[in-house]
């Protein structure tokens, strides 16, 4: 059995037997993407189909809306506009719309929606050949082709900013609990199936399972092995394969492991059980066991779309400080306006945190040297009177204003308004508790409850106590008190240093 430390080995990328690789697997189609593009569709095409309606026969109208709302629906019209409906579904999967692998890129997607709006315009010919009354007017079918296109894709972009693809498409890390024969089919048939999208970075067991043939993946470590694998290694689910009756306790051992790390654990054993085991991975109905308590379905989407405008406002209201601060920071000291630095994000993600300059240009480097002046506790690096800090970097630092650029990250899906603050890798690396990586199975936030709290002035244990707190009271309107208590603490510099 290789010994712990092989955690740190690349995972296992290539191809699997009888299955697509990881890039591949990345690729593979968004279910939830899928299903909200043909409801955003769908309405899309019957608003604008009555909406020409409307707009094209306004003038002979002379009790407006309320004249259209009076008319007598037909079954012939009725029968019609369920056909036409129909045609529309069938034209979107003829055309690729409702295709993964066809409509990754948005100028793929643009052009199909093009030609399927182009032919659906063509169907719409049929309401003013078959109107008796001459209601529904050729120039309508002009608009409706025009309307529909710009709607599909203005609602489609909107969806992808709402549900960034990297978070709903990319492929979840995995790895599988129990290197046996039912570990080793998991493994194989989640590589053969596309929709199961899941990159195995290798598995763990109880026992010494020897070398594998065929390349059929990588061991990571044994049970006892398993948390420190999921500190240092970005996982987002543990597939748990070993068999309930005899392994009971280990099961229950690995459940406990992953609740205080934070990591989403699935139990596959009655997949087996059937021989249609494979379409229950196809459709995502395994059996999920322990989750993290964090938004997920409708309150993800909410929260997402609160990020989403509460970041592009807050965007256009402080440009104009943000500009001031610029024209200042170049005007003080060498270097580039933005500061980014690699942080700790969603499920242990790496991204580019950005921040207005307060510092001189090497003060990653500077760093070292002053640890032994390290003001805070636990692994986190805090000196009040920093002597990095240029002539602008304290006021910035105390109005908070060098952090307002994170507001791209928040539109960038990689950052929430409200959320544990993202850490460095310097202080992430120093964790020693599994419990510590729990702050890492939500989003991060440009504020949170111990930014409310003191900043600052609290203390490590504070911090985490705080954000684990968070996570475990979450909801819409928590967030909304924390935003609103955050005005007031950056308004008077509390606790900022």
């Amino acid at each position: 059995m290789p010994p712990a430390a092989t955690v740190s080995n690349p995972p296992f990328t290539g191809q699997r037997p009888g299955g697509p690789g990881r890039r591949e697997a990345a690729a593979s189609k968004t279910k939830l993407h899928i299903r909200m593009f043909r409801v955003s569709d769908s309405a899309v095409m019957l608003f604008v189909l009555v909406s020409v309606f409307i707009v094209t026969n306004i003038g002979d109208m002379p009790g407006g809306i309320g004249d259209f709302l009076g008319l007598r629906i037909t079954m012939k019209n009725l029968l019609l506009l369920v056909a036409f409906a129909a045609a529309w579904r069938g034209l979107g999967f003829a055309t690729g719309l409702y295709d993964w692998q066809a409509i990754r890129s948005r100028r793929s997607e643009s052009l199909r929606v093009m030609l399927a709006c182009a032919l659906v315009s063509g169907a719409a010919l049929a309401f003013p050949l078959m109107s008796m009354t001459g209601a529904f007017k050729y120039s309508a079918i002009l608009y409706f082709g025009v309307g529909t296109t710009l709607g599909v894709l203005v609602l489609r972009n909107l969806i992808r900013m709402v549900l960034p693809l990297k978070q709903a498409g990319a492929a979840r890390e995995a790895l599988i609990v129990g290197a046996g024969p039912r570990g080793q089919r998991l493994y194989r048939e989640l590589g053969a199936t596309r929709g199961a999208n899941y990159n195995i970075l290798g598995f763990v067991d109880s026992a010494d399972q020897g070398p594998f043939e065929d390349h059929r993946g990588t061991m990571l470590g044994r049970l006892e092995d398993l948390e420190g694998i999921l500190m240092r290694t970005a996982v987002d689910e543990v597939l748990i394969v070993l068999p309930i009756k005899s392994q009971y306790a280990e099961i229950q051992r690995v459940l406990e492991s992953c609740e205080r790390v934070g990591v989403r654990a699935r139990y596959m054993a009655d997949l087996f059980e059937t021989s249609d085991w494979v379409s229950e991975v196809e459709n995502d109905r395994l059996s999920v066991v322990a989750a993290p308590r964090s938004p997920e379905g409708w309150r993800l989407v909410a929260k997402r779309v609160i990020d989403i405008v509460g970041a592009s406002t807050g965007l256009v209201l402080v440009s104009p400080l943000l500009l001031v601060a610029a024209i200042a920071i170049k005007a003080t000291s060498p270097g580039p306006v933005l500061f980014t630095q690699l942080r700790y994000g969603l499920n242990r993600r790496l991204f580019k945190m950005f921040k207005l300059r307060s510092m001189v240009t090497d003060a990653d480097a500077l760093q070292a040297s002053l640890e032994s002046r390290n003001e805070a506790t636990g692994p986190v690096f805090k000196i009040r009177n920093d002597p990095r800090l240029t002539k602008v970097g304290t006021f910035l630092r105390q109005s908070s204003l060098d952090e307002f650029p994170q507001l791209l990250n928040v539109l960038r899906g990689e950052m929430s308004l409200v959320g544990p603050r993202p850490l460095p890798v310097r202080d992430v690396h120093r964790f020693s508790e599994a419990a510590l990586m729990r702050r890492f199975s939500v989003r991060p936030g440009l504020t949170c409850l111990w930014q409310i709290s003191g900043r600052s002035n609290l203390t490590f244990e504070d911090w985490i106590r705080l954000d684990l707190q968070y996570i475990d009271e979450w909801s819409m309107r928590r967030d909304m008190w924390v935003l609103l208590k955050t005005i007031p603490v950056v308004l008077k510099g509390t606790g900022a240093s």
